[in-house]
């Protein structure tokens, strides 16, 4: 549950819920742990003559929490920060935007499967990650934000001239995260960092920020706060209430047509086994969400997928008698622009208090989803289920003729370039390499036609910004290596979306990891192009000239190549399986499908 946004910069997170580098110095001599293979753990090493500071204190916290990798950029209020990163044995990924850096979080935190440390200067440095952070709020992704500040004196709006100073800059985040805190002694940093960390992984999951004013990075520790030790966070789990179980239970034991709609809330909880264990106890079909789709394998017999934008889809939800809709607020995207009305009883289980029945009246269980689910499977198991026997042998005809209802749709449509590039892509990316997708068309063909296949699908469809795909992939990379796997992961861009990251092609080539750009070289803001013909029958503003990607991954010293659609397959299968970073660039503009909810808009 969100903390109240009324916090004061004062509040602990929950309540109310370097040593600068010398001139000439090279990046890569320091002691990063960036190229190469997997990094080795390394020791921290101490100068004798350099005292332990606020930086170190702030970097063992976050150690002693199970962290084991920090993203961020150095800024002035933050080089005690900086400073210590040379005495821990955190791996330390460099970026070069602050927003690109939090997206970097974000698919770091994805593949380590705990909270994200996101390295910040202050003002500006700090502002520029919000639209980050904002998705990874919407998407319940845990990042930590830890965001330098002026110096103690100077806080309070007394507008005492500093640098990059804000009359209170915290209160530019408390719309977006979940909970905000500004130290102020030494003394609070091991108890602000860790109330933080177990407030971004307490479901739901997301931001949190804690800034550390420049003095107390600066400042000697030796006296007053000892070496921080291993701490166990403390996160609290959402259970379901026990007469709300049994009210879920009997209305879907007792239903003629139950369905069950899927979200992120159940991949976020790892509740896949408990979500099966409904589904086939019920002999009900499961549809995911865009942001669920990893949630239930397409390959089940129960599996409807994920067409949410298919008016056909909405109208198989809305036949339920009983719909459970479990880890999805059914906001926008998931009901098909609010067009979704459903027939039948809703009963809603929900991490975020905030969306439990917020769109939709209905039976609303506040928890996670994996003790929710978990609970219902046991109380399904003692009642007798109305018509299991029935809908288990006409189940899968009636999800088949669901799925055979839009693909019509789409076979009458002039879409075979699309479908043909979205399926060859799927052919060539290896079942468990996850994928990270920015705001672009080939990614909206993607979140209903993409089946994961043990891979995660991640895209910004969470708060749709563009500029995520290629930093979150990175991220991911990154993780990745610090997990010893130095697995391949897929980013996929469009031209203007690309233009967000570029400046991450040097990161890329400075930690040399395992990223496969692609590039969709439409010419301009194609999804834009396309809604703004359709609304108005002309685009504008979206034309972009943009550079030779090309060229400019290789300016970088990253190979690169143009393909055309039809070659794309074999160019992706060559770039994943080769160590290092790549881009592949696709000149091509591509159409989306007819939409066909808006007879429900006049």
């Amino acid at each position: 549950m969100s903390t109240p946004e009324s916090q004061s910069p004062g509040q602990a997170p929950g309540e109310n819920t370097t040593q600068q580098i010398p001139a000439g110095t090279r990046d890569t001599d320091r002691p990063q742990n960036i190229n190469g293979a997997a990094p080795e753990p390394r020791a921290a090493t101490r100068d004798a003559d350099r005292p332990r500071i606020g930086g170190d204190v702030t970097l063992e916290t976050l150690r002693a929490l199970g962290a084991r990798a920090v993203v961020g950029l150095p800024g002035q209020h933050a080089l005690g920060l900086f400073d210590a990163l040379r005495r821990s044995d955190l791996h330390y990924l460099s970026s070069r935007v602050e927003n690109n850096a939090g997206f970097m979080a974000d698919g770091l935190a994805r593949v380590s499967g705990s909270a994200a440390p996101l390295l910040l200067s202050t003002g500006p440095g700090a502002l520029t990650s919000l639209a980050a952070l904002q998705e990874a709020a919407a998407s319940s992704i845990p990042v930590l934000a830890i965001s330098a500040q002026i110096p103690v004196a100077g806080l309070g709006g007394g507008r005492h001239g500093y640098l990059h100073e804000l009359p209170d800059q915290s209160a530019s985040f408390r719309g977006v995260v979940k909970s905000t805190f500004t130290v102020r002694t030494l003394a609070q940093i091991p108890s602000a960092l860790t109330a933080a960390w177990e407030l971004a992984l307490e479901a739901p999951a997301g931001p949190t920020m804690v800034e550390i004013p420049e003095d107390i990075l600066l400042a000697d520790a030796a006296d007053l706060v000892p070496p921080v030790r291993a701490i166990a966070p403390q996160v609290r789990a959402h259970a379901p209430r026990p007469e709300l179980v049994e009210a879920a239970a009997d209305a879907l034991a007792g239903a003629h047509n139950p369905v069950v709609l899927a979200g992120g809330g159940v991949v976020r909880a790892g509740a896949r086994d408990e979500l099966r264990a409904v589904a086939e106890a019920l002999q009900a079909p499961v549809v995911t969400t865009f942001g669920g789709k990893n949630a239930f394998d397409w390959a089940h017999p129960l599996s409807a997928r994920s067409w949410l934008e298919d008016i056909a889809v909405t109208e198989f939800l809305e036949a339920a008698d009983v719909l459970l809709v479990v880890g999805s607020g059914l906001g926008e995207t998931s009901s098909n622009y609010h067009t979704f009305a459903p027939g039948g009883r809703v009963i809603h289980i929900e991490a975020d208090l905030g969306k439990v029945t917020s769109n939709h009246a209905g039976l609303g269980i506040h928890a996670d989803a994996k003790l929710a689910l978990g609970a219902l499977t046991t109380a399904l198991g003692t009642r007798e289920i109305t018509s299991r026997s029935v809908r288990e042998e006409r189940v899968r005809g009636r999800i088949d003729g669901l799925l055979d209802t839009v693909l019509a749709r789409l076979d009458a449509q002039d879409l075979g370039a699309e479908r043909a590039l979205i399926d060859a892509l799927r052919r060539a990316v290896p079942d468990h390499v996850n994928t990270y997708w920015d705001m672009t068309i080939l990614a909206y063909w993607a979140w209903s036609a993409w089946d994961p296949r043990g891979g995660e699908f991640a895209s910004a469809q969470g708060s749709g910004g563009l500029g995520y795909g290629f930093p979150a992939a990175i991220g991911a990379a990154f993780g990745h290596r610090v997990d010893g796997s130095d697995a391949p992961v897929l980013a996929v861009s469009g031209d203007g979306g690309a233009l967000y990251g570029i400046a991450e092609l040097a990161t890329l080539k400075q930690h040399n990891l395992n990223v496969t750009w692609l590039i969709i070289d439409d010419g301009g803001y194609g999804i834009l192009r396309e809604y703004m013909t359709g609304a108005f029958g002309a685009a504008t503003a979206t034309e972009l000239a943009r550079p030779d990607y090309v060229a400019l991954a290789e300016a970088f010293g990253i190979p690169a190549e143009l393909v055309q659609p039809e070659n794309l397959a074999g160019a992706i299968e060559v770039a994943l399986a080769a160590p290092g970073p790549r881009v592949i660039v696709v000149p091509t503009v591509l159409g989306l499908f007819a939409p066909t909810h808006l007879d429900r808009l006049a």
